[in-house]
C-alpha cells in the first residue's frame, strides 16, 4: 500500500512539474504550441520558441529545459504553408496550418495556427544582418 502512494505522489509531483514548467515557458515571449516533423509521418507535440538568433523546439510532455531541435534563423528557409492532409488532421492540433520548411538541405514541416505562422514569417524577415551587405548567408 505505501508502494502504491509512494508512486501515485510521484506521478502527481511530475504532472505539477510539467505544469509548471509549460507555463514558465508560456510566460516567454515568442512562444507557442506547435508539433514538429523532421522526417516523414512522425510528429512531435511541442512548445516552440524564438529568439535572437534561434528557433527552438522542446517535448510538451517532458520536464526537461533543453530544447530537442534547434535551428538557427539565418539557415531557416520558409517555404510556404498549407492545410493539413488527411493523414495528418489526427497528428496535429486542430485548426493548424503545416509550415514548409527548409534547413540546412532538409526538409521540416511544422504545425502552427496560421496568425502563429504570420508572427514567425516577420520574425525571420527581420532577422540580423549576418555578413556585409546581407542578413542570410547563401
Amino acid at each position: 500500500m505505501l508502494i502504491v502512494l509512494a508512486a501515485l505522489l510521484l506521478v502527481v509531483m511530475f504532472l505539477g512539474a510539467m505544469g509548471v514548467r509549460r507555463i514558465q515557458l508560456r510566460r516567454t515571449l515568442g512562444t507557442f504550441d506547435a508539433s514538429v516533423s523532421t522526417s516523414r509521418g512522425k510528429w512531435m507535440m511541442a512548445i516552440a520558441r524564438y529568439g535572437s538568433g534561434e528557433l527552438e523546439f522542446l517535448k510538451l510532455f517532458s520536464v526537461s529545459p533543453i530544447p530537442v531541435h534547434r535551428f538557427v534563423r539565418t539557415s531557416i528557409r520558409l517555404q510556404g504553408w498549407r492545410k493539413p492532409e488527411e493523414e495528418e488532421k489526427h497528428l496535429v492540433q486542430p485548426g493548424s496550418v503545416i509550415v514548409m520548411m527548409g534547413y540546412e538541405g532538409r526538409d521540416i514541416l511544422i504545425a502552427m495556427d496560421y496568425q502563429t505562422y504570420n508572427g514567425l514569417s516577420a520574425w525571420l524577415e527581420a532577422g540580423p544582418v549576418a555578413g556585409v551587405g546581407t542578413w542570410r548567408q547563401d
